[in-house]
């Protein structure tokens, strides 16, 4: 069956990946909605978000994990809403949150490679994203 999805803006985008790498281990932890929460109170790129949209996103991301190829179309979605321009920072906020509650765990450590695959982020660049992700979540 072939769901209706709707067209997002960049920010939606965003808070798609986000919620993807979230979901994607089938436990949506609360330090990681926290962390989906914090990045759209504070980060520069949301300053215009209207924050009433991360359940709407939220709903869409959830709703195409349950069909066949739901994952391709949620990448397609991303793709044609996200200027090339911040793929990394896509990467940058999906490592955010699954740094967010101290571990990574399967699930998110193969959404997290499909992002870097479907955006085409170079490994290089991807390591030192992992690594800054892996710093600013350390506890002591």
């Amino acid at each position: 069956m072939r769901i209706e999805t709707p067209s997002l803006s960049p920010c939606d985008a965003l808070v798609a990946v986000m919620v993807a790498v979230s979901a994607s281990d089938n436990n949506m932890r609360t330090a990681e909605l926290v962390a989906i929460q914090r990045m759209v109170d504070h980060m520069p790129i949301f300053a215009q978000y209207d924050e009433d949209r991360i359940r709407v996103v939220s709903q869409t991301v959830m709703t195409l994990f349950e069909e066949e190829d739901g994952l391709d179309a949620l990448f397609g979605l991303v793709r044609d809403a996200l200027p090339e321009k911040l793929y990394e920072t896509a990467y940058a906020l999906a490592c955010d949150v699954g740094a967010a509650d101290g571990r990574l765990y399967e699930g998110e450590i193969r959404m997290l490679a499909e992002i870097r695959d479907q955006l085409g982020i170079a490994r290089l660049h991807a390591a030192a994203i992992e690594l800054s992700a892996q710093v600013r979540h350390r506890v002591v």
